[in-house]
């Protein structure tokens, strides 16, 4: 049996007309996990294909194709699915997206995965290979990660990506943030990787330079705290996501340092109250954020600072306000987004139901279009002032100001601000919102309604957090 995994292409991370000319991913885990997988007994040949780094082979042949899907590749994934069953390869789709919209992702399918797929991708192999496969396999009530096979990365050239080591130990996030994927779709329940198990996997890729992609590694600050006294003996540097409620246990901030944690991305959101009431996120105004980022810097951890725009209380001063807290403050690398209403979450129910979704072509779900009508400004205010600040923020006299605040003129930050900036400065060349007057009707996914969004956990690890989450 051939076994063939997609990851289809978006709008960034595109093989061929993205932003970079090179790709800057690190190796994504589901791919190489759903390969780790599939059943030693199916003698299965494996290939993974990530679209965003490489093409799809003209004559590509198949017993199954398997696709991860998250919304802004939806239109891709439905694209290739139709191509490889007209030629009659059985698909499977999977993926926050697919789990989010399972009854949409059926018309694409022979059949979906919806849930983590831990347990429901084997048992979907071996029914395939009896020729008894279902229409849908759902994340198993009594899911475990107790005892889960370690991601084949190997099955990727690792050439192909800034780095293979990436890890995870946690899944999802007790918080219930309005924008946000992972409740809606995760739910709020922490799943937990055993600490030996994450120390090993760990020891056998042998880097020192290491990156956790846990939505929130903190999430449980008894295991956090558990896992980075683990980490201690490994000696080696880690960068990974957390909340701001770090700042309330010095404790967990210290043992963060000293198991080498060189890096966080924080969800800041907003320097509004009233905007973290609007996005639920009411918790990170209990910190202070300038204490907190002064405090993690003395620890030698650097801070990749998100924001997002088009909040309910934005107004057009929010763009250059946010920019010189970033400065003020001494953010060594900002981030921004659009918000971005995901179908399956609290704010995309909320905005339908005002009138205010713009589109439903997924393609441009992906943080950095405007999708809906902001109620303080307008869709251009909205995206041009997104992009200004982008471009202000990493202007060369903010970057020097930032980096000389944060006491990091390292080369690595030095190196990493020329990427954003060059990054900053190339977002016109592609990301536009002409879809409003001539691409909306252009295609009849575009069309696609979100009125069958399902809250149920998401499949098989791929994520789709809104960009600053």
């Amino acid at each position: 049996m051939k076994v063939v995994l997609i990851s289809p292409k978006g709008p960034l991370y595109r093989h061929k007309g993205g932003i970079f000319r090179k790709s800057l991913r690190y190796q994504p885990l589901t791919l190489t996990t759903l390969a780790a997988l599939i059943p030693a007994e199916l003698d299965a040949h494996i290939e993974l294909i990530d679209e965003g780094i490489q093409d799809i082979p003209d004559d590509l042949d198949a017993d199954i194709i398997g696709m991860t899907v998250i919304t802004g590749t939806a239109p891709r994934a439905y694209e290739l699915s139709k191509h490889f069953r007209e030629r009659g390869i059985p698909v499977v789709l999977g993926g926050p997206h697919v789990t989010l919209m399972p009854h949409e992702a059926r018309q694409y399918a022979d059949a979906i995965c919806v849930g983590y797929a831990e347990q429901s991708w084997p048992q979907l192999l071996r029914d395939f290979s009896q020729g008894v496969m279902q229409s849908a396999y759902y994340q198993s009530p009594d899911l475990s990660f107790d005892d889960m096979p370690f991601a084949r990365r190997e099955l990727f050239d690792k050439r192909l990506f800034l780095t293979q080591a990436v890890f995870e130990a946690t899944r999802s996030c007790a918080h219930d943030c309005e924008f946000c994927v992972a409740p809606a779709a995760w739910g709020r329940k922490q799943y937990q990787k055993p600490i030996d198990w994450v120390v090993e996997d760990i020891r056998r890729v042998g880097k020192k330079k290491i990156i956790f992609i846990d939505l929130n590694l903190v999430s449980d600050t008894d295991y956090a705290k558990a896992l980075f006294r683990a980490l201690m003996p490994l000696r080696v540097q880690w960068y990974g996501l957390s909340t701001v409620l770090i700042a309330h246990d010095d404790e967990l901030m210290e043992l963060m340092a000293k198991s080498g944690c060189r890096g966080l991305l924080l969800g800041l959101e907003t320097v509004s109250e009233e905007s973290l009431r609007d996005a639920k996120k009411r918790f990170n105004a209990s910190v202070g954020y300038k204490q907190l980022i002064g405090d993690l810097h003395k620890l030698g951890i650097a801070i990749q600072g998100c924001f997002v725009f088009g909040l309910d209380h934005d107004t057009p001063d929010v763009f250059d306000a946010t920019v010189q807290f970033a400065v003020d403050a001494g953010i060594d690398l900002p981030r921004f987004a659009v918000l971005t209403p995901f179908p399956g979450t609290p704010i995309h129910r909320r905005l339908q139901a005002e009138g205010r979704i713009l589109t439903h072509n997924w393609e441009l779900y992906d943080g950095q279009h405007v999708v809906f009508q902001p109620k303080n400004m307008t869709v251009d205010e909205l995206r041009i002032g997104h992009e200004r600040a982008w471009q202000q923020v990493y202007g060369w006299k903010a970057i020097a100001k930032r980096l000389v605040k944060a006491r990091n003129v390292k080369p690595l930050a030095i190196s990493a601000n020329l990427g954003y900036r060059f990054y900053a400065h190339n977002l016109d060349r592609f990301y536009t919102c002409d879809w409003q007057t001539d691409v909306l009707f252009s295609n009849p996914l575009h069309m696609i309604q979100s009125d069958t969004t399902e809250n149920i956990s998401v499949s098989s690890k791929s994520k789709n957090r809104a960009v600053c989450g």
